[in-house]
């Protein structure tokens, strides 16, 4: 069984699709964990009315402490073996959640499985998909700009026992707990990338991550986050991820002065023409 779980509190604008997003896969075998914060707008009438129809619908509302904490309810609530975390302005590709069902039939557990994930902008426009084909540890221990981590829980999927060996969401960790997660994860898991697009993250502005990657904050966290994580490897991979580190940005430093070269090349040909 596939537990789906999404935290929410005050999304009006949002559950509906979200549940409809979850209906709408066909999928025999799951369930849908709704755990809410004490919504104070139309969130949970919207959310019973569905329950009503669907006893695969499951819901709490109470206090929490934030997203990780939400999350962490759901996944102790979780009957099933798979654990997917559905934000509730986000949604799945058709029949995603029937092809997690026959590829984790083989997955040695514990087992992750990383699609790809279309980013979209509050006026539907997409602004690129996410394809994080390199998720060994020391890969995505290079950063974004070299090995792009997943991006969003939308396309990706987990054996619920992952939780056993890593321990649960960092509750303290109000903002980079997937990509702490993720490189948690990666480390005693089998993880398996497939160029396939489950996932759709919708970065709207006035959201808790649109705010943070607007003040710059966010790029410094996940930053310091991956630097803690490097920390914690065997010196000699500590090395290796340093020296290809290295490698990586002086070739980045020498392609922008080759750049520059050629554009004060440009330059200097079109005044003298």
């Amino acid at each position: 069984m596939i537990s789906v779980i999404t935290p929410v509190i005050n999304g009006e604008r949002h559950i509906e699709s979200c549940l409809k997003t979850v209906i709408e896969q066909e999928c025999f075998d799951l369930e849908h964990i709704i755990i809410d914060g004490v919504s104070r707008d139309k969130t949970l009438s919207i959310i019973r009315k569905y329950a009503d129809k669907h006893p695969n619908i499951r819901w709490v509302s109470e206090k929490d402490t934030g997203q990780s904490n939400a999350m962490n309810k759901g996944i102790s609530m979780a009957r099933g073996e798979i654990i997917a975390i559905l934000n509730v302005d986000d949604y799945y590709e058709p029949h995603t959640l029937n092809r997690i069902q026959e590829i984790v039939k083989t997955l040695k557990e514990p087992g992750m499985v990383v699609g790809n994930c279309n980013v979209w902008d509050a006026e539907g426009k997409l602004l690129y998909v996410n394809k994080p084909s390199k998720l060994k540890l020391t890969d995505l221990l290079m950063g974004w700009s070299i090995n792009p981590h997943p991006v969003n829980p939308s396309a990706y999927f987990y054996h619920k026992s992952l939780h056993d060996i890593i321990g649960p969401y960092d509750e303290k960790n109000h903002y980079a707990m997937d990509l702490d997660f993720i490189l948690k994860a990666v480390k005693v898991s089998t993880v398996k990338y497939f160029n396939e697009t489950w996932g759709n993250y919708c970065f709207l502005e006035g959201t808790k991550t649109a705010i943070d990657q607007q003040r710059g904050t966010a790029i410094d966290r996940s930053k310091e986050l991956i630097v803690n994580h490097r920390k914690k490897l065997p010196v000699l991979l500590q090395w290796r991820v340093v020296a290809v580190l290295g490698f990586h940005q002086a070739l980045k430093k020498a392609r922008e002065k080759v750049y520059r070269i050629r554009m004060n090349c440009s330059k200097m040909f079109t005044k003298t023409y």
